[in-house]
């Protein structure tokens, strides 16, 4: 059984196509990285998978599981880091976890336990009694993060990780996801960030204006798309949607 499997997926809002046609399957255990420019559609297939927009067109299965037919179920064993966080900042971090982990319907020695483990290894146990308030971006994605797979979800789904993060924060997010797939979970996520995503991710797909472009591993976009194994990522990125730097007269600048 796959991950996630999208077979024409479709949102419109209006007059506009955020996600047209998507077909897409991801397999259980890998780490797969959505790419795409800034209005592409990534957060928006994102919100249908896990369940928080319905598809105009299309379906969403999620571990075989229809989305909406079955979200509960779905949301019970996923976890979602969005991209905009949304905490309850008058609690501290240790709270936070312990109160997301209740509501998942954890026993509270368990949610106990796992909160301190996940705060450890998020190194961030000296923190754990500061009101989430006063944590910097990086923190407060690392306590969204831990929130996201302290009821052990069997798929998460993870919008920007990286956005706004430190080096640090970004290795302790990077070791999370590794030891996650290690533990046979499948992580999905998008991220501009061209390097993390081609160190980190299994296969990639690419959208552009709301179509799917490119997928499979890099080697086989590459191949796909007739560029040279001497291209990295972003040079396979930019060159599958079409896109190059536009020229600049900046000689006002002296």
């Amino acid at each position: 059984m796959e991950s996630i499997e999208l077979r024409g997926l479709t949102r419109k809002f209006g007059s506009i196509t955020a996600v047209d046609r998507v077909d897409l399957t991801v397999h259980t255990g890998e780490i797969f990285g959505l790419l795409g420019p800034n209005g592409a559609g990534k957060s928006t297939m994102i919100k249908m998978i896990v369940g928080l927009l319905r598809p105009t067109e299309g379906t969403v299965k999620v571990l075989g599981l229809d989305v909406v037919e079955n979200p509960m179920e779905v949301k019970r064993r996923v976890g979602v880091l969005p991209e905009e966080l949304h905490l309850y900042e008058r609690l501290t971090g240790e709270e936070y976890l312990l109160f997301t982990g209740r509501m998942y319907g954890l026993a509270e020695d368990v949610v106990r336990r796992r909160t301190s483990q996940l705060l450890h290894t998020l190194e961030m146990a000296d923190d754990s009694g500061r009101l989430i308030i006063d944590y910097s971006q990086g923190m407060r994605k690392k306590v969204a993060l831990a929130a996201a797979i302290i009821h052990k979800p069997d798929v998460v789904f993870l919008d920007e990780p990286f956005n706004g993060v430190d080096v640090v924060s970004s290795r302790s997010i990077r070791n999370i996801l590794n030891h996650l797939v290690g533990k046979g979970m499948t992580v999905f996520f998008s991220s501009h960030v061209m390097e993390l995503v081609e160190k980190l991710c299994t296969r990639v797909a690419i959208l552009k204006k709301g179509r799917l472009v490119a997928s499979g591993t890099i080697d086989e976009i590459r191949a796909s798309q007739s560029i040279g194994q001497d291209k990295d990522l972003e040079e396979i990125f930019l060159q599958t949607i079409g896109e190059t730097a536009a020229e600049q007269d900046l000689s006002w600048l002296g």
